[in-house]
């Protein structure tokens, strides 16, 4: 029997030498509540080849053991948006091809996905395009300078939708007062659902936070803008009924955060 040419790894030999690390934090911070569940799925040939070319190129392992230079991890001065679980990528390359004087750096932790995005920038030319691998609460805390970035998107995240995972959503208060610290003031927090119970909670947190105020004059949900592609996802959802909610809050000023409300004083005497 002829000897087969399909190479099998030994233990401990990583997926993709040259590509994403599969746990770059490792043990050097503490265990918390995740708001992802890594997925295991088939990694294609094509994804497979644009890890290994592009990974250390364009890819980011996030092992929270360093702050992060953005103008020299894109090799430019312009605006930088973080963008959180990105699926299979195809929005955030229409994002980045749309609007090539913005830098998109797209966190996940699927490796298909990861490998394919990264296939969809070097097809299309796109290099205001950074993958990172690992976890978004790491990156945010300890690899990201305040106000260093011009915006955040959040397009369906994990619902969670049993009640006692909740507490595993992303869009939390201590989640927000994080990300407010690393976003400039000006900058648009957008977020997307079609998990109708996270949006409403989404929409409580983001109104109640002090440092973020609705873009929509009279408060509520936003249009789907423009900027965001209607993705394969999405519309399979809408032919089933689904009803996606889309929220833009802005961060507010420094100078105006935490403000109190004035009040009148009662009358003495």
């Amino acid at each position: 029997m002829g000897a087969s040419l399909r190479h099998t790894r030994a233990k401990g030999e990583p997926r993709f030498p040259d590509g994403p690390k599969a746990d770059p934090a490792g043990s050097h911070f503490e265990r918390r509540i995740r708001s992802f569940q890594p997925r295991r799925s088939r990694v294609t040939a094509g994804q497979a080849d644009a890890l290994q070319r592009l990974w250390p190129k364009w890819g980011l392992d996030i092992d929270g053991q360093r702050v992060i230079d953005l103008a020299e991890l894109f090799a430019n001065d312009n605006p930088v948006v973080l963008e959180i679980g990105f699926g299979m990528g195809e929005a955030t390359a229409q994002m980045a091809a749309a609007d090539p004087d913005t830098n998109i750096l797209a966190v996940d932790v699927h490796t298909p996905g990861q490998g394919n995005l990264l296939g969809l920038a070097d097809r299309n030319g796109l290099s205001n395009i950074r993958v990172g691998n690992g976890d978004a609460i790491i990156l945010l805390r300890e690899m990201l300078a305040p106000d260093s970035l011009d915006g955040l998107r959040v397009y369906f995240p994990d619902p969670w939708p049993k009640k006692r995972h909740h507490k595993r959503r992303l869009i939390q208060p201590e989640f927000l007062t994080l990300a407010a610290s690393r976003l400039r003031p000006g900058a648009v927090v957008h977020c997307a659902t079609d998990w109708e119970p996270y949006a409403e909670q989404m929409l409580d947190v983001l109104t109640a936070h002090p440092d973020f105020e609705n873009t929509v004059p009279d408060g509520g949900f936003a249009p789907r803008p423009p900027h965001r592609p209607l993705t394969r996802f999405e519309g399979q959802g809408l032919d089933k009924g689904h009803v996606v909610n889309d929220l833009l809050f802005r961060r507010v000023p420094h100078d105006v955060q935490h403000r109190e409300p004035h009040k009148e004083q009662p009358p003495t005497g």
